[in-house]
């Protein structure tokens, strides 16, 4: 079955989009297809040259409009005129099941937004989305996925010469909070109106017919938020760059460049090289995203309420119930991860204290709550000390009291794997360099079933020897 395009973003404003066909490649070779998502995507491919030709931009499909959007966003703070300087949207596709989604290919040449870069992807970052996002996708968190990547025969510059690549990215869509940004400053208060219209009729059909749709949408994607950073959290995941470009309305995780995963628990970690400040460190991702909403409040304004005065206190009124709310979901998700069934005032102390012993100790936050659901804790000296053991001894006193199973529940929201980030940075490596996916696809089967103990696969839960002292991540750019 070919694709099924539907598009409707190429039907809004002009200055929503340039028109734009991907670049062609010298020679384009399929490194990696996502058989499970074309499946699901309705999608049937019996040979690789013309998947190669189609997700290397080579050959545009049937029914695709290839658009590069524009948007703006605040980068560390800093409002900028941005957009995609390094993919084309070929279209969206509807699904079998009626599910709209957007093809779009990354690494596939200059656009007009791509503002002096070579809008190219090295093999080595696309193979890295593709990982990483498939694994978000196992661990139940909503994200944009992969269904291909396709190597290019070229050489992109970056530190050295690399192979480049194109991805081929899903979403429900590409728009940003960034998005808003941008028709709020540029293209006036009618547009606006149009395009929130649209984004409601896309995202958030049930809200259409309230009272004040725009004020509605400002409340379910801060709900949408919510649920994400608080799903980020559970896993120990560090987005990395989360400025308001990179925060789609949908609530889907995207962008995954200098992303990684914590092992020593700590919320002060930073792994991506541009965050000199640790301004999106583990632990101030709450605070990021209620400070990129307040961005979206500010561009929805007009259309909140006519009297500015109002607006604001509106809109203020809605994100002022953010970090209540928050600590309302991140502490039911804690609970969850320690077997609690039921509530008691005395958890947010038992949470509180674990996380500071594992902090104190550098304890391994995916392992600890491995050992917690096992009942088999570490032969380390940090799990033998008086502290642990006394809260050790005051958690199995409050599990005692659950209606259910708490080792069950446990076991539906603590992973067993991540994608551990020297074992990424190792696959990568031998797949980009060497030409060796042998870890690449371990990786890939052990990340798909994330939640399910295999002993063959025990040493992929091993931290790095060392720690992750050092390592950092980039944006690929």
């Amino acid at each position: 079955m070919s694709f099924n395009f539907n598009n409707s973003y190429t039907h809004l404003a002009e200055h929503l989009f340039s028109k734009q066909n991907p670049t062609i490649v010298k020679a384009p070779k399929v490194v990696v297809f996502n058989d499970e998502l074309a499946k699901s995507l309705g999608l049937s491919f019996t040979d690789k040259q013309p998947i190669a030709e189609l997700f290397s931009g080579n050959k545009i499909p049937s029914g695709a409009e290839p658009i590069a959007q524009a948007y703006a966003g605040h980068q560390f703070g800093n409002f900028t005129m941005l957009g995609d300087g390094r993919a084309i949207l070929l279209g969206e596709h509807l699904t079998p099941t009626n599910i709209h989604v957007d093809v779009q290919l990354k690494g596939s040449g200059r656009t007009p937004y791509s503002r002096g870069g070579d809008g190219r992807a090295t093999l080595s970052a696309m193979l890295r989305e593709y990982l990483i996002s498939e694994a978000m996708h196992h661990l139940c968190v909503p994200t944009s996925r992969s269904l291909a990547v396709v190597s290019t025969g070229e050489d992109v510059a970056r530190e050295f010469l690399q192979e480049g690549a194109v991805l081929t990215r899903i979403a429900s869509s590409h728009i940003r909070v960034g998005t808003f940004e941008y028709v709020k400053k540029f293209m006036g208060k009618e547009a606006l109106e149009h395009f929130t219209h649209y984004v409601i009729e896309r995202h958030y059909p049930q809200i259409k017919a309230s009272e004040n749709p725009p004020l509605e949408l400002l409340k379910s994607v801060m709900h949408s938020q919510l649920d994400l950073i608080v799903n980020w959290m559970r896993i120990g995941f560090v987005h990395g760059v989360m400025n308001t470009d990179n925060m789609t309305v949908s609530g889907e995780t995207i962008d995954y460049g200098p992303c990684a995963f914590m092992n020593a628990y700590h919320p002060k970690t930073v792994f991506s090289s541009i965050d000199a400040q640790g301004r999106y460190a583990f632990g101030n991702q709450p605070a990021i995203g209620h400070w990129n909403l307040m961005c979206f409040a500010s561009a929805l304004l007009p259309l909140i309420d006519e009297n500015s005065e109002k607006a604001v206190e509106q809109a203020q009124e809605i994100l002022d119930a953010f970090p209540s709310l928050y600590q309302e979901k991140w502490r039911n998700m804690m609970r969850k991860k320690l077997g609690l069934t039921d509530v008691s005032d005395e958890d947010a102390a038992l949470i509180s204290e674990l996380l500071k012993w594992m902090e104190a100790h550098q304890a391994d936050y995916t392992n600890t709550f491995f050992a917690l659901q096992n009942e088999t804790l570490p032969n380390e000296g940090i799990y033998s000390s008086a502290a642990f053991l006394a809260w050790y001894a005051h958690w199995q006193k409050r599990i005692s009291h659950n209606t259910t199973d708490a080792l069950d529940l446990m076991r539906q929201h603590n992973p067993v794997y991540i994608p551990r980030n020297h074992l990424v940075e190792q696959a990568l490596e031998a797949a980009s360099n060497q030409n060796d996916y042998t870890l690449f696809h371990q990786l890939l089967n052990v990340l798909s079933e994330p939640y399910t103990y295999r002993p063959e696969f025990s040493s992929f839960q091993s931290p790095p020897p060392d720690g992750d002292h050092g390592y950092q991540t980039f944006c690929g750019t």
